[in-house]
């Protein structure tokens, strides 16, 4: 038996950690055009990442960094009100599947909103912006039927609803208008439309007797599980290889689209795949966001170190805010920067390993192992919203220190 084509191994978290630390391994060499690297800086960014975790976590009883922690948003937990509504009952696939179609969707529609856009939610009549407010936004979407092709069925997301979706009924259900603009809103609303030809398209993975839908892929890795276990990088290899289809074209390598994969001249690798960088970001995000649902039904979900750290400006920012990255060029920070840019790729392959090395740190400060302290939970405690902290602190607005022009499908 023959193992995967070098094009199709990209398409791994492995890859992703492998080639991102052959990129940091040329920033401490210094042969990186736009950043240099300061390990010495790393222990003062865990500082701060350790004050955030404290004042959050005082406990250390940290959950996983996934879409759920933005449904408390406020500390109203959203989902938690609607199971206790009981609408699935004791159904367990079924609530599951329900929770695949929330998480999916919502993380999809969870790139960078932009500075100057916010959600009102009438329930609360509080208002959100940024991750919070898309989560809040979609989550209203999701329990208002938006998703769901069936009126009497509305806790769900299916092929034939999001395929119909418009752009123009995203900007009603995201309160988009001239005074709240929202980054990217045509791209995400094009995400959708592509994830509901996907499902449709493959009704062997997301029927199962039912009409498609993304919550499929609950009954096919729960119903993959080994001795009631599901390893982590299996959701991601799920996700790349069932949803692959949904991110815009950007590289293909012997017929295989590799996503959120970005050229660098300097990018390690051979033949076909030399200087390619992988990141799957959303995709990564998503695959924590799925895990929480399996261990729901009373599933294990093991190696999730295996998925890497996600490289977005929260987490970029981090580093570039605490001293660890510097710009070679200072300028570079008051220009904005395409997504695929040499700059940017640096950037991000930077940030995937720096967050491993930064990890080792943390925990050693905090006496845990991997074991009690994940990646997952040093990101939730942590990386992500430390980023954010410091981004406030410094520049108006909380903006990130670069500025990436994005469609709504990487950030």
């Amino acid at each position: 038996m023959t193992g995967p084509t070098p094009a199709r191994a990209l398409l791994s978290a492995a890859a992703v950690r492998e080639r991102a630390h052959a990129m940091l391994d040329l920033g401490l060499a210094g042969r990186l055009s736009h950043f240099s690297v300061d390990l010495d800086r790393l222990s003062a960014c865990a500082d701060e990442v350790i004050a955030t975790t404290r004042e959050s976590y005082p406990d250390l009883d940290i959950p996983f960094h996934a879409r759920w922690r933005h449904f408390a948003a406020g500390g109203f937990d959203r989902w938690g009100t609607l199971m206790q509504a009981e609408p699935f009952g004791d159904d367990g696939l079924k609530m599951g599947r329900a929770a695949y179609d929330l998480a999916i969707v919502s993380v999809l529609l969870d790139a960078g909103a932009g500075a100057d856009w916010a959600y009102e939610e009438g329930r609360t009549g509080e208002t959100y912006a940024r991750s919070e407010g898309l989560a809040v936004a979609s989550f209203d979407m999701f329990i208002g039927g938006a998703f769901s092709s069936d009126p009497a069925d509305p806790f769900r997301a299916d092929a034939a609803a999001l395929a119909a979706l418009t752009a123009d009924e995203l900007a009603a259900g995201f309160q988009v208008g001239p005074g709240n603009p929202l980054v990217g809103l045509e791209g995400r609303a094009a995400l959708l439309n592509r994830l509901g030809q996907a499902v449709s398209n493959d009704p062997d993975t997301f029927g199962r007797g039912d009409l498609p839908r993304p919550g499929g892929l609950f009954d096919v890795l729960a119903g993959e599980a080994v001795d009631g276990t599901v390893p982590a990088p299996r959701i991601l290899d799920a996700l790349l290889t069932h949803l692959g289809p949904i991110w815009p074209g950007r590289l293909t390598v012997d017929g295989v689209d590799l996503g959120d994969t970005w050229r660098h001249p300097m990018g390690p690798g051979e033949g076909q795949t030399a200087g390619l960088v992988p990141f799957h970001k959303l995709s990564q995000w998503l695959a924590y966001s799925l895990i929480e649902p399996l261990e729901w039904v009373g599933l294990t979900v093991t190696d999730v170190d295996g998925l890497t750290g996600l490289p977005e400006y929260r987490n970029g920012g981090l580093f570039l805010d605490t001293g660890v990255l510097r710009l070679k060029d200072e300028a570079d920070a008051g220009r904005p920067h395409e997504v695929g840019s040499p700059l940017v790729v640096e950037w991000r392959a930077l940030t995937v390993a720096l967050l491993d090395r930064l990890a080792e740190v943390v925990r050693a400060r905090l006496g845990l192992d991997a074991a009690a302290l994940p990646l997952a939970k040093v990101l939730e405690g942590g990386t992500w919203a430390t980023g954010r902290r410091l981004a406030r602190a410094r520049r108006p607005g909380g903006a990130p220190p670069l500025q990436v022009i994005s469609d709504g499908t990487v950030f």
